[in-house]
């Protein structure tokens, strides 16, 4: 059985002085075995990090304990071999940028759970939109979802632009692999007047780890930011998806990167 759990978790709220979490954060990190990376950012946290059950568990309860992050949801997966190498807290000015106005701590969309997405994306008057990039996209996506060909997030606002009207495009529906994209690019929406927006709480893999794979609309695999390269129902690791040494894109295994 697989011994090494592989968290992922995001929390958006204000921090008032992010640097000061950075040297205790790393601490209790070691002190748990804990390897992976947390960013602590004015507006929140966001991390993937591994070790032993108990030890995660450890951390994240460790979070909770502080005011900010009581309400912090996580979840786990299990691999075979340890996914990082090494301890990480990082500080940012942004855990995400968007290069737009987005405050999710102001204003979201609406959160639906993976049990409902189905019937939101296959909604007539829905328009879905995947909010990674286009390298995440291409090995697995949402039946029927929009494909924006972005290169980096910041890429949305000029995708907004072009392809998305307010007064057309009166319910939108996103997401993304674990739910931080697609909940700041909501808080933008709303201020750009779109009225109603929904985004998948917990993002892909939520989804994949609750939705049977009977009842799935998701299609391939979701791209992951470690050594798994890919997962699919269950949270289980792709096989056929290689990572390529160049420049870190996911492939299938007998793809030519396109970029390298």
């Amino acid at each position: 059985m697989s011994t090494i759990a592989v968290s992922t978790f995001y929390h958006f709220a204000p921090l008032s002085e992010p640097n000061a979490l950075r040297t205790p954060l790393l601490a209790r990190m070691k002190e748990l075995g804990i390897k992976g990376t947390i960013t602590i950012a004015p507006e929140g946290i966001n991390a993937t990090i591994s070790g032993a059950k108990e030890a995660v568990e450890g951390m994240v309860e460790h979070l909770r304990a502080m005011p900010q992050f009581k309400t912090l949801n996580h979840r786990i997966s299990y691999f075979t071999n340890p996914p990082f190498g090494r301890s990480k807290v990082k500080v940012k000015r942004e855990l995400i940028s968007l290069g737009a106005e987005a405050n999710p701590s102001v204003c979201v969309g609406k959160y639906i759970a993976p049990k409902d997405w189905n019937a939101i994306i296959t909604a007539p008057d829905v328009v879905t939109i995947d909010t990674r990039n286009d390298y995440e996209f291409d090995i697995g996506h949402f039946k029927g979802a929009i494909n924006p060909a972005t290169k980096n997030f910041k890429e949305m606002v000029k995708f907004t632009k072009e392809h998305l009207d307010p007064k057309k495009n009166k319910r939108v529906a996103m997401y993304c692999t674990g739910g931080i994209r697609c909940e700041k690019y909501s808080a933008y929406l709303l201020t750009q007047g779109f009225e109603e927006v929904y985004h998948l709480e917990g993002g892909i893999l939520a989804y994949l780890e609750q939705m049977p794979k009977t009842e799935s609309l998701w299609e391939g695999h979701c791209y992951v930011f470690d050594e798994r390269v890919a997962v699919g129902h269950g949270l289980t690791k792709s096989e056929g998806v290689v990572m390529c040494m160049g420049c870190g894109r996911a492939l299938f295994k007998d793809q030519t990167c396109p970029k390298c």
